[in-house]
């Protein structure tokens, strides 16, 4: 069995970064470098996700709150309001509602073809952070 956090591990997680990183290089003109710091990631990395050569597994632009929510992050991640174990928790959040949203169903039926993904509710049902 694979939990569907392990899923958004590959999947969702690399998604949110490279629309942030996106954001940050080119809505708001920072440096890879400085995101990368911002991140805990690598220059390379940001580059790959900015080239898109990493995470467009999910467009989270497709859903209209998560796209709000990562506009939302990636403006207060560029004027350093927020940061570490606080950021963790919003790319939870996001996650949260971008499996609430059944964004990443596709995904766990690749994982386990023997799942009905129009019977589980695991990823709607289930409050993540406990809020």
């Amino acid at each position: 069995m694979v939990t569907p956090c392990e899923i958004a591990v590959k999947s969702l997680i690399p998604s949110i970064r490279a629309y942030i990183a996106k954001e940050l290089t080119q809505t708001h003109k920072m440096k890879q470098e400085d995101v990368a710091k911002l991140l805990g990631i690598t220059q390379t990395a940001i580059s790959k996700y900015v080239r898109d050569v990493r995470g467009q597994v999910i467009k989270f632009g497709q859903t209209e709150e998560t796209r709000l929510m990562m506009d939302r992050m990636a403006s207060e991640v560029s004027s350093k309001r927020i940061m570490g174990s606080r950021l963790t928790l919003e790319f939870c959040k996001v996650c949260e509602i971008a499996r609430r949203n059944g964004l990443m169903c596709r995904f766990c039926k690749r994982s386990d073809p023997t799942l009905d993904i129009k019977l589980c509710n695991v990823c709607k049902s289930v409050n993540c952070l406990g809020t």
